[in-house]
C-alpha cells in the first residue's frame, strides 16, 4: 500500500470505531459502504491451517503477506484509536445532545440501506420476504429490554463473541447487543479506566467470534449474495427504530456514579416530545444533522467499488 492508501484505510478504521461505540450504528456498515468489506472478510478468513503452518516454520514474511496483515493492522489501529479517543466524547454527546446525534445516525443508516439495497442483484419473492424478515429481526433486537447479567469472565467472553458478530454485520450494532446483555456500560467503563483484566477477556471473545463468524458470512455472501444482502437491507431498515431521535425514558438505571441513566425508552412523535419530556425537539437542527449523515454515506457510496467487493476469496 502507498502512504496515501494507508492514511485512507486508517481513517476508515476511525469511522468504523466511532460507529461501533454507539448503540444502533454498525462498524460493518462503514466497512461495506467504503468498499473494504470483502477484503476485511477475506483477511479474517486467512487465519487458517496455512497460516499456522507458516508460523510454525518461521516464515514470518510469508505469514504477513498471507494474512494481509498490513491491511488488518492499519484498519485495526484506526478502530482502536477511535474507540479509546471517542468513547468519552460519544457518551457526553449522547447524554447532552441526543436528538441531533440520533438524527445524524438515522441519516447514516437510511442512506446505507439504500446503498445495500442497490447491490441486490435480483428481486424475487424470497428476496422481498427476507427484507421483511430482516426488518422484523432488527426491530425485535432493538426493542428488546436490556437485562442485567453476571459480570463473570465467562459472560464477558461471550459478550465479546456476540457483539463482534453483530459489529461486522451491516445494520446490526454490536454496541446495542452489549446494551441488551446489560454489558454496554460495564465494557465502556473498562475502556475509560483501561481495566485490562476485563478488556483482555472481552477481546479474546471478540477474536474467537470474529474468526468463526466471518467464515460463515463470507460463505453466505459468496453463495447467496442477493439473499444475504436482502436480509442485511432489512437489518438496516429495522435499525431505524433504535435511532429514532425523540425518545421518552420509561425505566432508568443507576450509573456507576449513582446518577440516573436511561434503561428502557419508547419512541414518541416530535409534536408531543416537549409535553412528554420537557425537552425541545430541535426539529431544524435534527433535520440538518440527518441530511449531513445521509450525504456522507451517499458521497462515500458513490466512490465505492461494485458488488465484487462482497466476495471474499
Amino acid at each position: 500500500m502507498t502512504k496515501q492508501q494507508r492514511v485512507q484505510l486508517f481513517l476508515k478504521g476511525v469511522a468504523m470505531g466511532a460507529a461501533d461505540v454507539v448503540p444502533g450504528v454498525s462498524g460493518g456498515t462503514i466497512a461495506f459502504i467504503t468498499g473494504i468489506y470483502g477484503r476485511l472478510l477475506a483477511a479474517l478468513n486467512r487465519f487458517n491451517i496455512t497460516a499456522l503452518g507458516l508460523l510454525k516454520s518461521g516464515q514470518i514474511k510469508a505469514l504477513w503477506e498471507h494474512l494481509d496483515a498490513a491491511f488488518l493492522v492499519t484498519l485495526l489501529s484506526g478502530i482502536l484509536v477511535s474507540i479509546f479517543s471517542l468513547a468519552k466524547l460519544v457518551t457526553f454527546v449522547l447524554t447532552n445532545y441526543p436528538e441531533p446525534l440520533w438524527s445524524f445516525f438515522a441519516g447514516l443508516i437510511l442512506s446505507s440501506s439504500f446503498f445495500v439495497l442497490k447491490e441486490v442483484e435480483q428481486w424475487r419473492f424470497i428476496e422481498r420476504l427476507l427484507v421483511i424478515v430482516g426488518v422484523l429481526a432488527a426491530y425485535l433486537i432493538s426493542a428488546a429490554v436490556p437485562v442485567e447479567v453476571d459480570k463473570s469472565q465467562w459472560m464477558i467472553f461471550l459478550s465479546g463473541a456476540f457483539a463482534i458478530c453483530a459489529m461486522i454485520l451491516p445494520g446490526v450494532s454490536g454496541s446495542f447487543i452489549l446494551l441488551v446483555l446489560g454489558m454496554y456500560a460495564f465494557i465502556l467503563e473498562a475502556v475509560h479506566s483501561l481495566n485490562f483484566s476485563v478488556l483482555l477477556v472481552f477481546v479474546a471473545g471478540c477474536a474467537i467470534g470474529l474468526l468463526s463468524f466471518s467464515r460463515l458470512l463470507s460463505y453466505l455472501l459468496d453463495k447467496y449474495t442477493s439473499l444475504t444482502l436482502a436480509v442485511l437491507t432489512g437489518f438496516l431498515l429495522g435499525a431505524l427504530y433504535k435511532v429514532w431521535p425523540w425518545k421518552m425514558t420509561v425505566i432508568y438505571r443507576l450509573g456507576a456514579d449513582g446518577s440516573q441513566m436511561p434503561l428502557v425508552q419508547s419512541n414518541v412523535m416530535p409534536a408531543s416530545y416537549f409535553d412528554l419530556t420537557g425537552q425541545q425537539p430541535q426539529l431544524m437542527l435534527c433535520a440538518v444533522m440527518f441530511i449531513i449523515g445521509y450525504a456522507i454515506i451517499y458521497a462515500l457510496g458513490r466512490n465505492a467499488p461494485d458488488n465484487a467487493q462482497l466476495h471474499a476469496k
